[in-house]
This record gives structure tokens, sequence and C-alpha cells, in this order.
């Protein structure tokens, strides 16, 4: 069987590579990075030119039919650059709302049209802790209380999906938002803003029950895995070549074993990190029934790798990494949010858990 990227998949990523190579280069995220932060609006026009939200949407969408392994691929890119752009936020807004009957809620095919055409933004509000947010039903619609967990690409939204515990359990909700509604925050990651949601019995409609919940943690898992993985690829080897240039004691440092090794053991994580996410998100387009296993076993692999990378690059570049004046700082904090959201590892640990004992009660075989 062959596990390879295949050839349209690898001029898909070719041409983002190439996209990102002129518009998010070192020196354009770092004007994002040392300014205002967050989605660099030049930047988010080129890719949506370029029809990268509309990537998952079905043609009948005015999309290009594509699936989650092709979204995980770019993704890849982004994360390799750093690239200031909701992205990942987009195309999980859009695939959520690919599940709402459109005869009851006719502004949906308005508000996918405007995302895809970047007119407007939205972004996933989610919560390891479920009764975060409370939902109650009410004659006419539902109402939202509580408050989510920090929201990525949450300031400049006009539309929120939000996650929240109902009386027959976990719900998926709308709740439209003024453009100004959510302020951004302070945060180490300053390539995307981060903005907490308020709710005091705010209107919301319902977008799908736990099922589309599932899907959605799913997703936001193995997205938040592929720009990990695009990240510490990428460090990697800004590692390696630092290790082949840097003279010390008259030699390269990467002669030295002590290098040699934690290099090698940077790239056994990052080709871990690459067979769970792309089998995680091959699961999710297939629709395999063991996407919520392979979902929570990539974030789990590359939460605690993409750490082990980025702890190991700093060794490697010594004094110089450590300093806010080097490229390394983009991967290493935002690598710090991507662990964090839709569950860090020891969520996705309890999660996987839960799945194969379930698995194992009811006398299915584990592997």
């Amino acid at each position: 069987m062959d596990f390879e990227l295949s050839d349209d998949q690898i001029a898909l990523r070719d041409g983002a590579r190439e996209l990102l190579d002129a518009v998010a280069s070192p020196a354009a995220v770092r004007k994002s990075f040392d300014g205002a932060g967050g989605t660099e609006a030049a930047l988010w026009r080129a890719m949506v030119d370029q029809g990268w939200p509309a990537l998952a949407q079905p043609e009948s969408n005015g999309g290009l039919g594509l699936g989650v392994v092709e979204v995980a691929v770019m993704l890849e890119e982004i994360g390799r650059h750093a690239a200031p752009a909701p992205f990942a936020s987009t195309v999980l807004v859009l695939a959520a709302l690919e599940l709402i009957d459109q005869s009851e809620f006719p502004f949906v095919a308005e508000m996918t049209t405007s995302l895809i055409a970047g007119e407007s933004l939205a972004c996933v509000a989610w919560s390891r802790n479920p009764d975060a947010v409370r939902a109650t039903p009410e004659a006419k619609g539902w109402v939202l209380t509580g408050r989510p967990d920090p929201i990525l690409d949450a300031p400049g939204a006009s539309f929120a999906l939000v996650v929240a515990t109902t009386p027959d359990g976990l719900g998926l909700f709308g709740v439209n938002l003024a453009v100004d509604e959510i302020k951004a925050e302070p945060v180490m990651d300053r390539t995307r803003s981060l903005g907490w949601l308020h709710l005091d019995a705010t209107p919301a409609w319902r977008v799908g029950g736990e099922d589309a919940v599932i899907r959605l943690i799913n997703m936001g898992a193995v997205f938040s895995s592929a720009e990990m993985l695009g990240g510490a690829t990428r460090v990697l080897d800004m590692a390696v070549e630092y290790a082949k240039d840097r003279i010390q004691f008259g030699r390269p440092i990467g002669s030295f074993q002590a290098i040699k090794h934690r290099c090698a053991d940077m790239l056994v994580d990052v080709e871990g990190m690459r067979s769970s996410t792309y089998w995680a998100a091959w699961c999710l387009s297939a629709a395999d029934p063991e996407s919520s296993v392979a979902a929570s076993t990539a974030k789990i692999w590359g939460a605690d790798a993409s750490k082990r990378v980025m702890a190991s690059a700093l060794q490697v570049h010594g004094g110089i990494g450590f300093t806010w004046e080097h490229d390394l700082h983009f991967f290493m904090k935002r690598a710090q949010v991507d662990q964090l959201v839709f569950g860090d590892a020891s969520y996705h640990r309890e999660r996987l858990a839960k799945l194969l004992r379930a698995r194992i009660e009811s006398g299915a075989q584990l592997i």
C-alpha cells in the first residue's frame, strides 16, 4: 500500500509553499509578530484569491471538492511558515455549516459565500470543561450562557461556532457577533489573535448534536496537529542548518555526537507526527470508524513531540535561539498554542482511554 502523497497532493503542497514563500517570508511574519499581531490582511487575501477557504467545500458551494488530507497538506505548509492567517478556523466553520439544513436556516448560504470570499471571519469556541457553556431551549430557539476557553481568531469575527451542554448532551450552536465584540488579548503567539467570548443568555441557533461536536473535535485536533507538524519540520531544518554552519573548537557543532543525537531524535519525532497526522486526516476524509481514535492519537503524539522538538532546537541553537530576534520563536510560541487548542495531550489521553475501554467492554478487538 502506498502511503505517500499523490501527485496532485504534492502539486497542491508545492503551490502552497510557493505562495507562502512569497507572502509569508520570515521578514513578513516578523513584521506582523513585532506589530499588532493577528491576521495579516494581505496574506489572507492572497489565500482567499487562491481559493484556499473553499478547498474542502463541495463544488455545489463553489468549492474545490477536496478532502481533509488536502486541508492537512495546506496546514502543514501554514505551520511551516508560521503564517498569520485564520485558515484552520475558517475551514472548520465551513465544514460545520455543511451539516445545516438550509431550508430551515436560509442565511447559511450567504454566510458560506461570505466566508469563502474572505468578506467575513468566523471562529470556533470549544472548552475542555463541557459545562463551561450551557444551552437552554426557549420558545424562539436557544440561548447560551457561560464563557468558553480563549478562542483563536476570535477578534474581528462576525460568527462563532460554540460547543455547549444541553439538557440532552453536547450540542453545536451558531452565534452571530458584532465584528468588534471580541477584543484581542495579549498572547505569546503573535502570529494569531486570541479573545474571550462572554455569553449571557445570548441567542443562538442549533447546528448539530453530539455527532457534530465529535466531528468538530476530531477535525480541530487533526488541524492543530498538522500545523504543529509543519512547524516542527521547519524547526528541524533550521537546527540542522545551524549545526552545519556553527563552528566551535574548529569544527561544525553538527559533528559532535550530542548534537547528532538531538537532531536524530527530532527527526524521529517529526516522522512520528507525520504518520499519525496523515493517518488521522485520511480517517476523517474516509469517514472511517477509527476517526476519533486516530484524531486523539495524532494530537497526543503531536503535542508531546512538538514540545521535544522545540526544546531540542533551542539547545542546538544555543544562546542565539533564546533571543526574541531569532525566527525560532515564531514556531515555538505558535506550537505552545497549538498544543492546547482542541485539547492538550492529557485531554486526548483520557479521551483515547475511554474510547478503547468502551471497545474492550463491548468485546471488540482493541487493534
